[in-house]
């Protein structure tokens, strides 16, 4: 087991995820992190019972996060939970 709530997908080389993983190339391009940090904030705020809304306003308020990239975070990880 990895430790993580949600595990960030293994996106091969040459190939084009689909859904809210297609933005996780630049969302680590654009923040410098990686997405499993992202996907560990959101599963651990969605854990912790806040709204779908709540923890995107929480990407874009206290990480600078766009509003696609952060729905696109919380849509995942919040897929990967159910």
């Amino acid at each position: 087991m990895s430790g993580h709530r949600v595990t960030a997908p293994v996106i091969e080389p040459g190939t084009k995820p689909k859904g809210p993983a297609s933005y996780f190339p630049s969302i680590e391009t654009t923040y410098g992190r990686p997405i499993q940090d992202w996907l560990d904030i959101a599963a651990d705020e969605l854990a912790a019972g806040r709204p779908h809304m709540e923890v995107v306003a929480l990407l874009k308020n206290d990480h600078a996060m766009g509003h696609g990239h952060a729905n696109a975070v919380v849509a995942y990880t919040k897929s990967a939970l159910t």
